[in-house]
């Protein structure tokens, strides 16, 4: 099968025909139809992302959207012909989606929504998991809930609005005004934290008793603010860019929780590979009922032209999730 090879970090991506994979217990067979690409790859590929575990040479590609072609000894959820999508492979010597097929750990695949298409479908696993295992399983995001995103109109946030909404929280987001009418769209209201101080928009938005529940999207300062910014005594902060030195002192002092989200760490273990196949399968009946849209930048990048998708990531011009399209 065609594939690209990565064989040293921060060097271009090589294509190469490579055997097709095997399929083991529990497996099955994709073709892939299309590859997400996240801002991790980059730093994966310029060998930033230690955490990832990748081990040279290496097919990259963390999300994916394709068909199953074989099953392997004990799949009993799929069958050949059944269009998939799942966050599969990339990191910790797991063959990516950057290739014409992937043998896949079963547990961490879902039937792929009948209204999307592939590239659209490609968009969702890494950021709909990190926003449903922040915004669900650490803090239970429900009616009567007030949530404040930080940073909606990113990858993880613009799928963290939605999912918000959905449940039937009171959600706002910090964003620039240009994302205003993106935000307004999705039921959110938006919040200029560009004229605003973190007091002030407590202020005009909670008359000061500050947010349910905040999701930091950014890191650094941001996760700061957060902490200061969290509903006293029953607020709760949850962060995917926990790096760096913080002081826990405001968080404290109002009473709130912490929590932080290691996406990735199913993948990497093998341990709750199970609970990603089943969040995706919330994901596929959120879309399907219509609550939910990927928003995805308009160019159809193929395995040819990937040093341009990884361009459009690295320099901020990117309007929506980058897909590559394989085998189309």
């Amino acid at each position: 099968m065609k594939s690209l090879v990565l064989k040293e970090f921060n060097a271009p991506f090589e294509m190469t025909e490579v055997d097709l994979p095997k399929v083991g217990k529990g497996e099955v067979l994709v073709k892939v139809r299309a590859s997400g690409i996240n801002p991790l790859d980059l730093k994966i590929k310029a060998g930033q992302a230690g955490h990832a575990k990748v081990q040279l040479p290496a097919i990259l590609g963390i999300d994916m959207a394709g068909v199953v072609e074989a099953v392997g000894e004990g799949v009993k959820r799929f069958a050949a012909g059944d269009e998939v999508y799942g966050m599969t492979g990339g990191i910790a010597g797991i063959q990516g989606s950057l290739a014409e097929y992937a043998a896949v750990d079963a547990d961490l695949l879902a039937i792929k929504p009948r209204n999307l298409t592939m590239r659209e479908a490609a968009a969702i696993p890494l950021i709909f998991i990190t926003a449903w295992e922040a915004l669900v399983d650490k803090a239970q995001t429900g009616p009567g809930k007030t949530v404040l995103i930080h940073g909606g109109a990113g990858g993880v946030g613009h799928i963290a609005v939605q999912l918000a909404k959905a449940r039937g929280a009171q959600v706002f987001s910090t964003v620039k005004p240009v994302h205003n009418s993106l935000m307004q769209k999705f039921g959110v209201t938006p919040i200029d934290y560009t004229h605003l101080s973190v007091e002030e928009y407590m202020q005009q938005y909670t008359a000061g008793e500050g947010f349910d529940i905040i999701l930091d999207t950014v890191g650094a300062t941001i996760l700061d603010d957060s902490f200061k910014a969290v509903r006293r005594y029953q607020g709760h902060v949850v962060s995917i860019l926990g790096w760096g030195t913080h002081n826990l002192a405001p968080l404290s002092f109002r009473g709130g929780t912490y929590s932080g989200v290691f996406t990735l760490y199913p993948l990497i273990s093998g341990e709750g590979r199970a609970h990603h196949g089943e969040i995706l399968s919330e994901a596929t009946a959120l879309i399907e009922a219509g609550k939910l849209t990927p928003l995805l930048h308009p160019v159809d990048y193929t395995l040819e032209t990937i040093a341009k998708a990884y361009a459009v990531i690295e320099d901020h011009t990117a309007k929506g999730k980058v897909v590559i399209s394989i085998g189309q």
